[in-house]
């Protein structure tokens, strides 16, 4: 498994993506969520999932660093793998900035104001945008994929039927314009429209 991988981006992406994601949104819920155990321990979920996600973003930046300066691209790939990069590095900042915020509200034993919760709704736009990039990249231009399926091999179940109509729609359409071929051989009658002409005057 991977052997098949070109390197290991795609594996510490996900984690970056996931992690940062369910860190705002639990920031949210614990925000508008009031004061007592339940806001306590989205708040402490929020905090984990931000320090755990930190520390993928450092293997996510290091493979994709190196993913950018390995894998085989073209011109128009390398302008949305450098629109990626740019957008990758703008987001993680901005959650590392987040998590030495959050932190001094961990040591101080404070709750993450209105204004932490903001910043980190706006840290998750450079996010989304790494990931739309990236995702263009792979399903765009195919960078980073060894080889492609052939769709026309794969049945899902309960295609087989519609498969099958569609051969049989081929067959009878071919059968069909047989036929039309043997009716036009025979209204030729062995001679050509113009000798029908003459033939009557």
């Amino acid at each position: 498994m991977l052997q098949s991988l070109p390197n290991w981006h795609p594996i510490f992406v996900h984690f970056t993506v996931a992690l940062f994601s369910v860190s705002v949104l639990l920031y949210l819920v614990s925000h508008f969520s009031p004061p007592g155990t339940f806001g306590r321990t989205i708040r402490l979920a929020a905090r984990v999932n931000l320090v755990l996600g930190v520390l993928f973003t450092v293997g996510t930046l290091l493979s994709g660093w190196y993913a950018y300066n390995t894998v085989p691209h073209d011109d128009a790939s390398h302008l949305v793998m450098t629109t990626h990069r740019n957008w990758a590095l703008i987001a993680a900042a901005a959650f590392g900035l987040l998590a030495l915020w959050a932190a001094r509200y961990w040591l101080r034993n404070q709750r993450e104001g209105r204004g932490f919760v903001l910043a980190a709704v706006i840290a998750a736009v450079p996010l989304v945008m790494a990931g739309h990039y990236g995702g263009e990249l792979v399903y765009g231009h195919g960078v980073g994929v060894q080889s492609l399926p052939d769709a026309d091999d794969h049945v899902h179940n309960g295609d087989d039927h519609d498969h099958d109509a569609d051969h049989e729609d081929d067959h009878a359409h071919d059968a069909d314009d047989h036929h039309d071929d043997e009716h036009e051989h025979a209204d030729d009658g062995g001679h050509t429209p113009d000798e029908s002409d003459d033939h009557a005057h």
